[in-house]
């Protein structure tokens, strides 16, 4: 009885021995199994890719970050992911996928092509300056963090001059808002926009006009020494523009445009006389 018992306990011992080496078979052939299906998903989104099937390509790249989220091939399957949707213009697919990463890679080497991409994407968006202003702010301010946090970069580079481009559109919005004001002799509101032009867009083009403008309003409320104040901005800047004309007449009534007649038969005349001599 004794014999059966250990025999018995011999057996369970044996049995729990060789279940244990069974589970620990079974992970290493699943660990292995795991990085083969992750490098195959990894080339089935790029051949889906370059095929054309953005949305395939992307779910077989975020596989390859669900089978192995530690390895260096996580980050990177997002990216292609995110690129695979912005090549074809599905750009808010592209940037759940880059604010993702964010979340995810925070130091991450490819941080600064991350928000040059997110701002490119809403820099897309932009329709003109009379839609939503959403996807303009929001393109500035990733532009704003990559010249803040990588300076020395080619992205940086690019978008400070897309800063200043978006810097235009803001500018438009504001005088077409000026404008409409003006039109409808809402002085007030009018003129607190093209001050908005002069302190804060005073590097576009619609500065001038601005500048104009708040003569000519100044002037209609009887605000004289302000309408000087801004007149004399205008001219030190933009002396020979349309814009500082206009002012100046405004302020001087008694102004005439000085215009040079010509006299064709005089001119006719020397041309001939010009001519002779070459005879």
């Amino acid at each position: 009885m004794k014999l059966l018992n250990f025999l018995f306990i011999l057996l369970i011992i044996l049995g729990v021995i060789s279940c244990s080496e069974k589970k620990e078979k079974i992970s290493i052939i699943k660990e292995d199994n795991l990085e083969k299906q992750m490098i195959e998903a990894y080339n089935e989104g790029l051949k889906e890719f370059n095929r054309g099937d953005v949305f395939f390509a992307a779910k077989k790249f975020n596989e390859v970050e669900l089978l192995y989220p530690q390895s260096i091939w996580a980050p990177r399957s997002t990216l292609m992911a995110a690129y695979a949707y912005y090549s074809q213009l599905y750009f808010m697919d592209a940037i759940f996928e880059l604010e993702r990463f964010l979340d995810k890679y925070k130091n991450h080497p490819n941080t600064d092509y991350v928000y040059y991409l997110i701002a490119i994407c809403h820099y897309n968006q932009i329709v003109d300056e009379k839609k939503d202003l959403g996807e303009i702010i929001k393109a500035k301010n990733y532009f704003n963090i990559l010249i803040k946090e990588f300076p020395n970069t080619d992205f940086a580079e690019d978008a400070a001059f897309k800063l200043e481009l978006i810097d235009e559109i803001l500018a438009s919005k504001e005088l077409y808002l000026a404008n409409y004001y003006l039109d409808r002799e809402k002085w007030v509101p009018a003129m607190n926009r093209y001050k908005k032009i002069i302190n804060e867009y005073d590097t576009t083009i619609f500065i001038e006009e601005a500048l104009y403008r708040l003569v000519e309003l100044n002037y209609k409320l009887g605000l004289v020494d302000e309408a000087k104040k801004y007149s004399a901005l205008l001219g030190y800047n933009y002396q020979s523009s349309d814009w500082y004309e206009r002012s100046y007449i405004i302020l001087n009534s008694n102004y005439k445009k000085i215009k040079i007649k010509k006299d064709l038969k005089k001119q006719e005349s020397l041309l001939k006389k010009l001519k002779d001599l070459f005879k």
